[in-house]
Order: C-alpha cells, then structure tokens, then sequence
C-alpha cells in the first residue's frame, strides 16, 4: 500500500479530525474511502463512454448517408 501526503491548513484538519472522530472514523480512512471511490467512478466513466461509443458505431445511422425523415424520428409507440 502507498503511503501520501498532503498539505491542508491546521485549523481544516483539526476540524476533519474532530468530525471523523465524532462519526467513529479517521481523516486517513474518509480519504481512503473517497480516493477508492473517485478511482472507481473515473473507470465506471471510462467503461461507460467505450461502450456508447460502440452502441454509435452499430448505430444505422452512422451507416452510409441515411436521411432521417421527422416521422422516423418521432415515431410514437
């Protein structure tokens, strides 16, 4: 496991400390816990976007020059 280090203003930690004791918790595991989370919502992102782009790319319409007539695209079911 990594180790980081970062710089925040004293009286900033003093209160996150005081608050993550009150919740039963640590500073070192809320950002634990954030970091973990951010790193994963970036790859849910990524996996989100390739596969959007392979929906487009099956897509018809990327197809040769498709002309869309305006009850095509607002056909009702």
């Amino acid at each position: 496991m990594a180790n980081l280090t970062i710089t925040v203003d004293d009286e900033s930690l003093k209160k996150a400390r005081m608050r993550a004791l009150a919740e039963g918790t640590s500073v070192n595991a809320l950002l634990k816990t954030y970091l973990e989370s951010y790193a994963e919502l970036r790859n849910e992102q990524a996996i989100a976007v390739r596969e959007i782009i392979q929906i487009s790319k099956a897509s018809r319409s990327r197809r040769g020059n498709v002309k869309w007539q305006r009850d095509e695209l607002h056909e009702r079911r």
